[in-house]
């Protein structure tokens, strides 16, 4: 075993030490050229359901119509985001499906660029972050969700906090949380803050913005009724997450639920567990201004996210897969064996099990049944809270491997 991969990390090596693998410009525009090439055949075969399911968000406010109910006739499955979606999807909606759908993509693929650009690292590691990560954003890309989308909000409602912008931080953060409820972890940011009542009066600000707007496209009255009607859809949603043969509860719980076959083990309990452990590093008040401590909990926060939600699903994990790979160029160079062997083991069970590397076969069999995808983050995710822990951190990080700005 150690051989393989001590060989399997020498031909990486090798193979990525070349310059162009080391051009932040190189691999960026990669990116993009590799969302409308995975894109295209979806198009041409019309699977982009849920881009339908986007895109009448918009029309369905318009016309005052249910949000959260089936319309079999324009697209299959259910909505599941807030009516301020609506006014986010609403410039693709108006355009015809073809050139929407690329642009939404082109669009979501660049903030999530912008986002991982933004971060204080050096080049290199940004440079890293992005191959890591590529694999599964094509996968992510091929569903045409938010995902994209939230690894924005959740990551530059950092990089706002970290550049003294609080008024921005809050913005997204109540943006992600009327869109998808995922937006609300930006509040974990809130001890970083240097003005933390600017903050809050500005969380205030934007939420009345956010609960308002939509009303713009439709009326208070609808609105407040859509509301009321996505808590009570949620609700349901949760129940047929947690069921054993859905495409979702890629999580802790999840992985569980479907190891003792049980589905009726409920979400409170690992809920609590995991928030008192999340918690537990913000006891360390003298390393909240150290840099390396900052990155950690962001990707403790983006891993989070996806590990304790039972609507995690495969596209859902570039999400926390940004985590890990924030992780990964956090460790100290040259990098342990251990921290090697968990990142080629985050590559293989998370980032290619659900691509053709993996027999069709296996991924039916095994990977699905039972939320493998889900746990090497879960292990990197346990690492990261030790590590937050138990390292020293000075009150300013000022070793090389970080840049601060």
């Amino acid at each position: 075993m150690k051989s393989i991969q001590s060989n399997m990390l020498q031909s990486i090596s090798t193979f990525f030490n070349k310059s162009f693998f080391k051009s932040k410009k190189n691999v960026t525009v990669l990116w993009i050229i590799a969302t409308l090439v995975a894109i295209l055949p979806k198009f041409l075969r019309d699977k982009y359901n849920n881009y339908l399911i986007y895109k009448n968000v918009f029309w369905h406010v318009v016309h005052k119509t249910p949000l959260y109910t089936e319309y079999p006739l324009e697209y299959f499955d259910r909505n599941h985001y807030g009516p301020i979606f609506s006014m986010v999807i609403g410039p693709f909606a108006l355009l015809p499906d073809y050139l929407g759908l690329i642009l939404w993509s082109l669009v979501t693929t660049g903030l999530i660029l912008w986002a991982i650009h933004k971060l204080p690292l050096k080049e290199i590691q940004i440079v890293i972050v992005l191959w890591l990560c590529f694999n599964e954003y094509l996968i992510a890309a091929q569903s045409f969700q938010v995902n994209a989308l939230m690894v924005f909000i959740i990551v530059m409602s950092y990089v706002f906090i970290d550049k003294k912008q609080d008024f921005w931080s809050a913005m997204l953060i109540a943006l992600g949380t009327f869109i998808k409820l995922y937006g609300i972890v930006g509040l974990a940011f809130f001890f970083f803050s240097k003005n933390k009542p600017k903050f809050i009066f500005s969380l205030v600000f934007w939420s009345l913005v956010f609960f308002v707007a939509p009303m713009l496209l439709s009326s208070p009255e609808y609105i407040i009724e859509r509301y009321v009607e996505w808590f009570n859809r949620l609700i349901v949603k949760n129940g047929t997450n947690v069921e054993l043969g859905s495409y979702q509860d890629f999580s802790i719980m999840g992985v569980v639920r479907r190891f003792t076959n049980n589905a009726t083990i409920p979400n409170t309990p690992f809920l609590i567990g995991g928030l008192l452990l999340f918690g537990l590093p913000y006891l360390r008040i003298s390393a909240y201004s150290n840099k390396k401590f900052q990155l950690l909990l962001l990707a403790s926060v983006l891993i989070f996210t996806v590990i304790f939600s039972s609507g995690s699903e495969s596209p859902t994990y570039i999400i926390a897969f940004v985590g890990v790979s924030i992780w990964y160029v956090l460790q100290s160079v040259p990098k342990k064996k251990w921290v090697n062997g968990l990142m080629i083991f985050a590559m293989i069970l998370t980032s290619f099990s659900h691509t053709d590397f993996f027999p069709e076969s296996f991924v039916v069999n095994y990977v699905r049944p039972y939320s493998l995808k889900a746990i090497p983050c879960i292990i990197i995710w346990f690492v990261i809270v030790y590590q937050m822990l138990t390292e020293k951190f000075e009150s300013e990080f000022k070793q090389p491997i970080i840049q601060t700005k």
